[in-house]
């Protein structure tokens, strides 16, 4: 992986990177690029949901206001809209006993409001939090379909192999060597 690039870009030097995982912002900065989370798209206040026709509407109209962007989440009902748009595809799959105890303190901040909301609007209670239609629940719950999903993807995909999508793991190092190399990268241009 050394003679591959911790981004691909397009031939104009333009990055469109889906983040299948949270750390969107972080390369949205490196990249002055703007940060879309699609959590904000697709959830209006009181957690109401638009129709799947509009949210890819809502994708299309952000992806297309930018030559670049980072999109971070994971939304099945988008298909392939985000990843055929995108130059890089970076999948954070780490064990989920590393981040589960992540995403209980994120969600903990949430509740006590010392951390923002997923979408304006949307607020948590502790029974959102505990219920099955709780992030933890979900999270739990789709672990092992995500998983599966995006290996298939990687195995055809994979930038090994030509192509544009790349699987992280925070516990073996390879999101800490992936974060060097990007920032090696822009050292360099």
């Amino acid at each position: 992986m050394d003679s591959i690039p911790s981004l691909l870009g397009d031939d104009q030097g333009n990055y469109r990177v889906h983040v299948v995982g949270n750390c969107g912002a972080y390369i949205a900065a490196k990249l002055s690029v703007p940060h879309i989370p699609l959590d904000t798209l697709f959830w209006g206040p009181g957690w109401t949901q638009p129709s799947s026709d509009e949210f890819k509407e809502r994708i299309s109209a952000a992806m297309a206001r930018s030559e670049g962007w980072v999109i971070d989440g994971n939304y099945s009902v988008l298909g392939t809209l985000v990843s055929d748009h995108a130059t890089d595809i970076i999948w954070l799959d780490p064990p989920i006993w590393f981040y589960l105890p992540r995403l209980l303190w994120r969600t903990l901040l949430r509740l006590f409001r010392m951390a923002p909301t997923c979408a304006e609007g949307c607020n948590e209670s502790w029974g959102d939090a505990l219920s099955k239609e709780g992030i933890v629940w979900y999270c739990i719950s789709h672990h092992g379909s995500c998983r599966r999903r995006f290996g298939e993807m990687l195995a055809r995909t994979s930038v090994d192999k030509g192509g544009n999508m790349r699987r992280l793991n925070e516990w073996d190092g390879d999101l800490a060597a992936w974060k060097a190399g990007l920032e090696e990268m822009l050292r360099k241009h």
